[in-house]
Formats: structure tokens, C-alpha cells, sequence
């Protein structure tokens, strides 16, 4: 059994060097894209924040089909006010924010609202949990862009700086 708090704390690690990633990437170069063809490192972060909003927005407010025509309207209106050119600061501090929020707001939750089945953006059918999950693992995936996109600057990710640190004390 996967517990929701473990799930939460596990959000929070990740959103915490999601936002290091964000404060370290530098700043004349946040639209910087490896290729053409690929998203800037500003708008990765931002598409990481909306989601982790908008879904867990459209989640708590009810909603069980994450899903149709109207699905990205929808999720919308969970976003932040952030303008489109938000710089590091700006992304950060609503990363904080968000990831407060949300957590707090799902961890308010009765136990019960977990198990509910909702179904999620790709029509798979899942619980409420299983979507917080998700969520989560899609951060990770964008996560890993920016630590990328750090790596092609000439910067080691606070993960790496992490792992490195502990090998260096042993």
C-alpha cells in the first residue's frame, strides 16, 4: 500500500530541486533550447508548475474526468498568475508556493477521497492517489529536462551535488 503522506514528501523533494534548477539555470539564458525542436527551459518549468496545479486543482475541486475537449480550459483556471516571461524568481517562489498549497490542501483530504476513481488526461481510469502519483512522476520527468538543459550549461544538478557529497564523507 503506497501511503499519501510518503507521497507528498516525496512531491516535495522533487519540487524543491525542481526549483533549485530553476534558481541556478541562468537568467539571460532561461529560453534556451537545445534544439528547434524542443520546449526552452523556461517553459518546461512553467508546464511543471501548471500541471502540478492544474491537475491537482481540477482534483480537489471535484472533477473525475481529467479529460475531452475542454480538459486544458478547465485546468486552466487552477494556474497561477504568473506572466508568461516570469524569470527565476518569480517561477520559484510560485513553485514554493504551489507545492505548500497543494500538499496541505490534499493532505486535508479524508482518507476515503483517495480510493475515488477519476479518469485521468490519457482516459487510463485511476484513483485519486494513483493520480497525486502521477503527478508527481510527470514533475520528475521535467525534472530531469532541467537538470539536462543545467548539464549543457556546465552545471552539476543538486542531486548529483548530493550524491557527491556523500560519497566525499565517507
Amino acid at each position: 500500500m503506497i501511503r499519501l503522506q510518503h507521497v507528498l514528501d516525496t512531491w516535495k523533494t522533487i519540487r524543491q530541486d525542481t526549483i533549485a534548477a530553476v534558481e541556478e539555470f541562468p537568467a539571460d539564458d532561461f529560453d534556451f533550447r537545445p534544439t528547434p525542436d524542443v520546449a526552452t527551459f523556461r517553459e518546461i518549468a512553467r508546464h511543471t508548475l501548471d500541471a502540478g496545479d492544474g491537475l491537482t486543482g481540477m482534483l480537489l475541486a471535484g472533477e473525475t474526468e481529467l479529460t475531452g475537449p475542454t480538459f486544458r480550459d478547465r485546468m486552466k483556471s487552477h494556474f497561477r498568475n504568473l506572466p508568461s516571461g516570469a524569470g527565476a524568481p518569480e517561477l520559484a517562489a510560485a513553485m514554493r508556493e504551489s507545492i505548500e498549497q497543494r500538499t496541505a490542501q490534499l493532505a486535508e483530504q479524508p482518507a476515503d477521497f483517495f480510493s475515488g476513481m477519476v479518469t485521468r488526461v490519457d482516459g487510463l481510469r485511476v484513483t485519486r492517489l494513483e493520480l497525486v502519483q502521477f503527478v508527481k512522476e510527470h514533475e520528475l520527468t521535467h525534472r530531469q529536462q532541467l537538470f539536462l538543459y543545467l548539464r549543457l550549461k556546465g552545471i552539476v544538478p543538486a542531486t548529483t551535488r548530493r550524491r557527491m557529497a556523500k560519497q566525499a564523507a565517507r
